[in-house]
């Protein structure tokens, strides 16, 4: 099952989801595409995303590496 992002349909992967006691939003990765506990994302939304004035926005998603890293002996 593919999950689309709430903002434009394309393609989800990662989900915002906040509390308005604390003030604060968080990014996670979209784990279980048949649970999304909050407002699935595409990567361009995600990487754009700001917060409101005087929130805090935590990224939690895991970066994935685009090259390996070289171990010189």
């Amino acid at each position: 099952m593919t999950v689309s992002c709430s903002r434009c349909g394309s393609l989800a992967n990662s989900v915002m989801s906040f509390n308005y006691g604390d003030r604060a939003v968080w990014l996670d990765d979209l784990v279980d595409p048949q649970q999304p506990y909050g407002y699935s994302l595409c990567a361009d939304h995600s990487d754009r995303m700001t917060p409101p004035q005087g929130w805090t926005l935590t990224d939690r998603r895991t970066v994935a590496r685009l090259f390996a890293p070289v171990h010189v002996a």
